[in-house]
C-alpha cells in the first residue's frame, strides 16, 4: 500500500478506463489485422495482442531494411551522392 500512496502522491497518475477503451478503439481502426473484421467482435486483449504482433513485425521490417541497406552501401562507391543517402536512411 505505501508504494500506491507513494506513486499517487509523486503526482504519478492512474489510467482510467474511459483512456483504456479510447485507446482500444483507436488500436482497432488502425490495425490491418482487426480494422478488416467486425472490430466490436475483437477483445480488448485480442486488440492489444494483435497490437504487439504488429510491432514486432514492423521492427523486423525495420531491421531488414536496414541490413540490405548495409549491403548496398558496402557495394557503391562510399562518397557518392547515393552513398550519403543510404548513411542518412541507415541514421
Amino acid at each position: 500500500m505505501s508504494s500506491r500512496r507513494s506513486r499517487q502522491s509523486a503526482g504519478v497518475s492512474r489510467i482510467s478506463d474511459d483512456q483504456i477503451i479510447e485507446l482500444v478503439t483507436k488500436l482497432r481502426q488502425l490495425l490491418p489485422e482487426i480494422r478488416d473484421r467486425r472490430s466490436d467482435k475483437v477483445s480488448a486483449s485480442k486488440v492489444l495482442q494483435e497490437t504487439c504482433n504488429y510491432i514486432r513485425s514492423l521492427h523486423r521490417e525495420v531491421d531488414d531494411l536496414s541490413e540490405r541497406l548495409s549491403q548496398l552501401l558496402t557495394t557503391i562507391d562510399a562518397d557518392s551522392a547515393e552513398a550519403s543517402i543510404i548513411r542518412s536512411l541507415i541514421m
